[in-house]
Order: C-alpha cells, then structure tokens, then sequence
C-alpha cells in the first residue's frame, strides 16, 4: 500500500461506540488523492474495503475487519462568498461536521443550525441524509463529488452528482442503497461536499415543537443562528446525544434505530396516543423511542456493559467494556419486543461492519 498501512490497528479506538477489533490494514488518506490511491489500491487487489469516516455512525464487529480501513482524514475547505445572498462551501469528506456548522453560524450563513452536535465527518453527512430537529442536510447539498467504484473508464471515475440526484430520503440516499450484499463500503466513496447556504442572520424555520418551545417561538418562525445553535446543544447533551468521554451514555452512535415508516394499515394497528406523523407519499413515521419504551424497555434497560442510555430509549450504550457481541444481543432483545408488542419492525440506522444481522 502506497501510504504505509499499519497492520492490527484497533478500530475500537476509531468510532464512538468504543468497541471493534483490529484491521488487517490500516491507512490514514489526508489528502483526496491518497483516498482515491487508497480505494483503487486495494480493489486492484482483491482486497475488502472499509472506508471508515468519523466513526460515529457505525459498529464494527468484535473480529474486526479481514482487509484494508481507510480512514477519512482529508479536511480542505474552500468558500465561495461572490453572491449576495448564498455561500458555497466546498468541504472534503474529512471536514469535522460540527466545525462547520459553528463556523456557519459565526458567519451568519443560515441552514445548519439545526445539526449542531452531530459528530462524524462532512463525507458521511450526504450517505445518511443526516438530519436532526426538523432538519436534514439534503436541503442544503449543492453537489456530491465521488470515487465511482464500478466506473470501468478512467473518465468517468470521478463524479459529480448534484443535490437532487443524490435520491434524498429519511436517512437514505443513492449513496447509502449502493451498499449490497452487507459490503462495508459501497459503489460511490464520497471525495467532497458542496453545500449551499443562504446569507441570514437567522435560522431556517424552525420545524421541531420541542426546540421551537426551548427557543420560546411559535413552530415555523425563524431565531438567531447562535440561539438555536446553544438550543439544540442543550437538548442533545440532554439526551447524552453530545460526544463526551466522562459521559458513559453517550459511547453510543446515538440513534440506533430509525424512526419507522408505516402504510395507513400498519399505522391503524397502534395504540391511540402513539405518535403518528403524517408523510408526503401517504405513509405516517412514529417514533422508535416511543415504541420502545411503550414495549417495556425504559431508559438505562440492561444488566450488563451495553445498555439502554439513561437519557434516552433510542441510543444503545458501551457503559464500559461491552463488546459489539453485547451490544447486538441488546439490539435483538429491543427489535424482538418491539415486534412482539406493535408488530413493527425496528432497523438499525448505524452501518454494521463484520456484525451479524
């Protein structure tokens, strides 16, 4: 390997979860090129692919990984400020995310407010549709650059995909569904980012009851940028949703589970007083943490290592010493009373990596 790879790196020191075994090669690319070397290196090779990003969206089994990691680690920025009324920022897959929002907000460009605290890398953010409060960073991606894997001219290797044919949807995109048959990393390796921002002093409206009542606004109205930044701050520390080592609750990848779609069928089949939002293709999403803790797993479940999060029913913990072992055979325990209680089947949101599912 071109950039020296080191061999049994653990990658329990590499996500947010705390657990992982060793991989066989591991690479550190700090520049767009050495990712790209990286990526055609090792499929020239044969060898499996794991381009790990922030770590903080993904659990990797206690076996590790059998070939080559490469970390995510190029972090260049370019901002284009020509236009009166929006900012481009061109990021590359290893910017820190939460760097960025808060350099948005210092700069009064308006549209990320809402993400504050995510951890992981700006690459990642388009795979996942990250979102949080009412917000999703689809609203904001302007383009996608890629390392198209399967591309067979050198030509057309390198693409660039604009926002709306990235796929957009809750906690999905093109990128996401090109990962098949349990591969760790799928067709498109995200190379950069470019986001499109509105100049404003103000935030995007305002679309989660709970953070419009923190902000003490009416849902829909808009707030100073660095409000709601603080806002969704306090509310995600709140939750152990905030990356802090001395807090056990929050060695998670936060929400394990996605909120599930439901037809009206399915939606018709839940108790009253669950929660039901309305969708745009006639479906309704409730929520995983309601159906969780309504299933009878309350915050803190678990007798051992991995547990339930003292703050909130959605975020499965490494309190000290779990394993990824433990923290699936949790996840199981949860999905099978869920099932068994609302006959709704929960999905994982975090990418497992050399897990059994």
């Amino acid at each position: 390997m071109q950039q020296n790879p080191i061999d049994a790196e653990p990658l329990s020191q590499h996500t947010t979860f705390g657990v992982g075994g060793p991989a066989a090669h591991w690479i550190e690319a700090r520049t767009t090129t050495e990712l790209v070397d990286a990526v055609q290196e090792a499929d020239g090779a044969g060898e499996p692919l794991f381009v790990l990003s922030g770590g903080s969206n993904v659990l990797v089994g206690d076996d590790g990984f059998p070939g080559v990691v490469v970390h995510v680690a190029n972090d260049s920025l370019h901002i284009d400020q020509t236009d009166d009324h929006l900012v481009s920022i061109w990021a590359d897959a290893g910017c820190p995310m939460d760097a960025l929002v808060a350099m948005s907000v210092e700069h009064g460009w308006s549209g990320l407010e809402a993400l504050s605290g995510i951890p992981g890398l700006v690459g990642a953010t388009p795979i996942q549709n990250i979102g949080a409060y009412g917000a999703e960073i689809a609203s904001c991606v302007r383009s996608v650059t890629v390392w198209d894997r399967l591309a067979t001219s050198p030509n057309d290797k390198t693409l660039v995909v604009d926002g709306q044919s990235c796929e957009f949807g809750y906690r999905d995109s093109m990128f996401k569904r090109s990962r098949a048959n349990g591969q760790a990393t799928g067709r498109y390796v995200i190379q950069s980012v470019c986001l499109q921002l509105p100049r404003s002093p103000l935030s995007a409206p305002i679309a989660y009851a709970e953070l419009a009542k923190l902000l003490g606004i009416e849902l829909g109205a808009r707030a100073p940028l660095a409000d709601v930044r603080t806002a969704v701050l306090q509310l995600r520390a709140s939750k152990g949703m905030v990356v802090d080592d001395a807090d056990p609750d929050s060695h998670s990848a936060g929400s394990f589970f996605t909120n599930p779609l439901l037809t009206a069928e399915e939606a018709a089949r839940l108790p009253a007083g669950a929660p039901l939002y309305q969708q745009p293709d006639g479906r309704a999403k409730t929520s995983a943490a309601w159906l969780i803790e309504h299933a009878g797993f309350p915050k803190g479940f678990g007798d051992g290592p991995a547990r339930l999060s003292s703050k909130h029913t959605l975020a499965l913990t490494n309190q000290g010493g779990a394993t990824a072992a433990d923290i699936m055979a949790l996840a199981r325990t949860i999905q099978a009373g869920v099932k068994y209680k609302f006959g709704v089947q929960l999905v994982p949101e975090p990418i497992l990596v050399g897990v059994d599912y």
